[in-house]
Formats: structure tokens, C-alpha cells, sequence
């Protein structure tokens, strides 16, 4: 697991590799990842957007900007948690993903939370990141 603490905003991130819908012959990998957003701080915020800076092992790299997490933006009042499950093709059997959640507040104060860079490898493949 990969965590990382942002004002408070604890994001942990739990990735894995999917077999049955990856196809090496056609140089397609896909890795699931869960992500838990958990908030610790003192006051409600609100997710409003998403954005990953998504690596493969041979240096391409892929942006991807939204808005919410699979469509949702989820409110988190002190405490709370909010939990999701989603993918990444990629064209080389391992890489990187890191990026961060656009958080905002009841009061207007809006802040990035930075999601740690995380490792996504197929069996056998050494693993990029601890």
C-alpha cells in the first residue's frame, strides 16, 4: 500500500494487476487500483476533480484530467472515508501513476491532495517502486 497526507486528507492506494483482461501477445497490461480518501482533519471538504501523470516502463506518458472519481464527488465530513476501485491500461508491463484530488472546503479553501506515486507491475516484473 502507498499513502500519502495532505491538510489532513490521508489518500491510500492499493494497486493490482489484472490477468484475465491483460493480453501480453498484444502488449496490452491492466492493473486495478483502490483508493481510499480518508479525512482526518477538522473540517468537511469536498472532492471536485482528479488528475494523473500515468508512466509505462518505456518513458510515455499520459495525462489524464476530470472531474470527480467515477462519477462522484464525494463529501467528507471529519472522519469520513471514501473508497473507490479503478484501471490503467498500459502498453509495457509495469510503470508509474501519481497525481492528486482538487479538494475543497465549506469556507472556499480549496487545495491539492497529493496521491503518492504508486507502482503498477506485472508478475515477474520487478517492482519500479517500494
Amino acid at each position: 500500500m502507498y499513502q500519502e497526507t495532505t491538510e489532513g486528507i490521508t489518500i491510500s492506494v492499493t494497486p493490482s494487476f489484472l490477468k484475465d483482461r491483460s493480453s501480453p501477445e498484444e502488449r496490452r497490461w491492466v492493473f486495478a487500483y483502490t483508493i481510499e480518501i480518508a479525512n482526518g482533519s477538522d473540517r468537511t471538504v469536498q472532492l471536485r476533480s482528479r488528475y494523473w501523470h500515468i508512466m509505462d516502463e518505456s518513458g510515455h506518458v499520459e495525462e489524464v484530467r476530470g472531474i470527480g472519481v467515477v462519477g462522484e464527488e464525494p463529501v467528507l465530513a471529519p472522519g469520513d472515508s471514501f473508497t473507490y476501485t479503478s484501471g490503467c491500461p498500459l502498453g509495457t508491463p509495469s510503470g508509474i501513476m501519481r497525481g492528486h484530488f482538487r479538494m475543497e472546503c465549506e469556507d472556499g479553501h480549496a487545495f491539492d491532495a497529493c496521491v503518492p506515486a504508486f507502482s503498477l507491475d506485472a508478475p515477474a516484473q520487478p517492482r519500479v517502486l517500494n
